[in-house]
């Protein structure tokens, strides 16, 4: 009898353990089946986006991004809207992307460069191109300019870009120089940076991003801060902690990013990027210089030296000049 009742005992022990461990089990699951369909709707939000029409690729490509190259306009939009007219484009990186090797090439576009305006009969700032006609027009322009498609673009204002940066904890980059700038709070305060490494919060990264008449290197170092910041925000999303917050970062995403890739292609093209996507990047830049042209200051790029991106670019993404060149003619 004293053998049977320990048996009793044990067999209600385990039942309450493996009872115990089920129930941590299911609620385990409700909990990543919950942040799952959070993460998806919010996401799904994001891609919302307009869609867009290439003059270089006409017809719609279908591209699968976990295979071909692709190419990638992110854009930083300034917040305000004044009378129905758009805020300018404060920040243009041009990327694409091969995920055989997993390289990445940028290009940021410096904001006062003398382009034509696709569709306005204009030419001028390139910034204003979507103050002009939204992200059709910037994108068509960014083409006609570099001679490079675009097949996807991504959209962020700077409230978002702030918080963004907040949500993955902040982000370390390094510091070229001692320097400080104001930030865009109301009423505005000083951030100061010291060379080296430094960890900066949302604020603080849309000042150091943003800043260019303290940097002898004007708007080319504030392309290479912009960079920085963009490479490290990627970096953090793609650490191991982030998969404990996607539904937290997919709710603020959905706020202040808008983009014409769809939620499986975003996917499949975050778990396609190297986990340290800073040493895969190669930054591109075109020369020129500063001309006053109707008592406005603008950025004439060099054309040889705009061409040679342009061929780095599409050689990147296996496109030939003979191609885009019969495409572009039949597009006009």
């Amino acid at each position: 009898m004293e053998i049977s009742r320990k048996n009793i005992k044990k067999k209600k022990k385990y039942r309450k353990v493996l009872f115990f461990i089920l129930s941590i089990c299911l609620i385990l699951l409700a909990v990543v089946g919950y942040k799952g369909y959070v993460t998806y709707t919010e996401l799904n939000k994001i891609t919302q986006g307009e869609e867009i029409k290439s003059i270089i690729r006409p017809e719609k490509v279908e591209v699968d991004v976990q295979e071909e190259p692709i190419s990638i306009l992110f854009l930083g939009l300034e917040d305000y809207v004044t009378k129905g007219v758009n805020g300018r484009t404060d920040a243009i990186i041009l990327a694409t992307y091969n995920p055989k090797d997993q390289t990445l090439k940028t290009l940021s576009v410096p904001r006062d460069t003398y382009v034509d305006i696709v569709n306005f009969n204009v030419t001028s700032k390139i910034n204003g191109a979507y103050a002009r006609g939204g992200i059709q027009t910037t994108v068509q322009t960014i083409e006609n300019f570099l001679h490079v498609p675009i097949d996807y673009y991504v959209t962020v204002n700077f409230d978002g870009f702030k918080n963004i940066v907040d949500e993955v904890g902040g982000v370390t980059v390094d510091v070229p120089f001692d320097f400080w700038e104001h930030t865009d709070s109301v009423p505005r305060e000083k951030v100061y940076f010291t060379k080296g490494m430094q960890h900066l919060n949302g604020q603080e990264a849309l000042a150091y991003s943003r800043m260019r008449k303290r940097d002898i290197n004007n708007d080319f170092g504030r392309q290479e801060r912009q960079r920085q910041v963009l490479a490290a925000i990627l970096n953090e999303l793609k650490s191991p902690k982030s998969l404990l917050k996607t539904d937290t970062y997919a709710k603020e995403f959905s706020k202040n990013i808008r983009t014409n890739m769809g939620i499986g292609d975003a996917i499949k093209l975050y778990r396609s990027l190297p986990d340290d996507i800073t040493a895969h990047i190669e930054p591109l830049s075109y020369t020129g210089k500063n001309e006053l042209i109707n008592g406005i200051w603008y950025y004439v790029a060099d054309q040889s030296s705009v061409d040679d991106i342009s061929s780095k670019f599409k050689n990147h993404l296996g496109i030939t000049d003979n191609t885009v060149g019969k495409i572009i003619e039949s597009a006009q």
